[in-house]
């Protein structure tokens, strides 16, 4: 295991950070490991939750970057929100600051609340920008990192196809992640996506089987 993870114990919740690039297959991973009992933790969501009509979160945005960030029904208006970070490192550093934490505490609650659930239980964080997140030294350790990879060519044909994206746009996204090779360096486990869907859910079915030998093989470690 990478610095990042942490040894697995029997009798609490056994932590897997699950990721992988846009159009990687990784949601189909995700949605199957849950089929299977896991605890889904999407933290995509949780960044939408943290800033929600009402929290502190958006008080908070308001505040650093004015009304003007507000939609008129109280929310938060992405798009102008969007327009200012993107133009500004530092304005997108002082968003993170005031994300981050907010996402880390309720993703840690949610993580608590199943292992109160189920002292054993099984939660998938499902964390598309995983390698990025992993840089902070405050962030989750994990039991295990899964990595969903599909080649480059894989995963623009599937942008194109599937949502409708021009070649361009497509690989403007790509660009815009970590790298395949960045993501491979912290994986414990790899689902290769590049064959068919069938394929994959047989690898994401293995990896659930998996887990109990995996849970007793960390709690063995000194």
């Amino acid at each position: 295991m990478v610095g990042l993870l942490a040894p697995a114990s029997i009798g609490r919740v056994y932590l897997i950070g699950l990721t992988g690039g846009i159009a990687s297959g990784k949601t189909v991973v995700a949605n199957r490991l849950e089929e299977l009992g896991a605890t889904r933790v999407d933290a995509d969501q949780l960044a939408r939750d943290v800033v929600a009509a009402g929290t502190a979160g958006l008080t908070a945005i308001a505040d650093r970057f004015g009304a003007g960030v507000i939609a008129a029904d109280g929310t938060l208006d992405r798009p102008a929100l969007g327009a200012v970070i993107f133009q500004d490192p530092d304005a997108r550093h002082a968003l993170n600051a005031i994300t981050h934490p907010a996402i880390r505490e309720l993703s840690a609650r949610l993580f608590a609340e199943a292992g109160e659930r189920d002292p054993d239980a099984v939660v998938v964080y499902d964390v598309p920008l995983l390698v990025e997140a992993s840089r902070d030294p405050n962030f989750h350790e994990f039991d295990l990192v899964v990595v969903v990879s599909a080649s480059v060519e894989t995963r623009l044909d599937r942008l194109v196809a599937l949502r409708g994206l021009t070649r361009a746009e497509a690989q403007h996204r790509l660009a815009s992640q970590a790298t395949e090779t960045e993501r491979l360096a912290i994986a414990d486990v790899v689902i290769d996506s590049d064959g068919s869907l069938e394929e994959t859910l047989v690898q994401a079915d293995v990896l659930w089987e998996s887990l109990a030998d995996r849970r007793l093989a960390g709690s063995a470690r000194p």
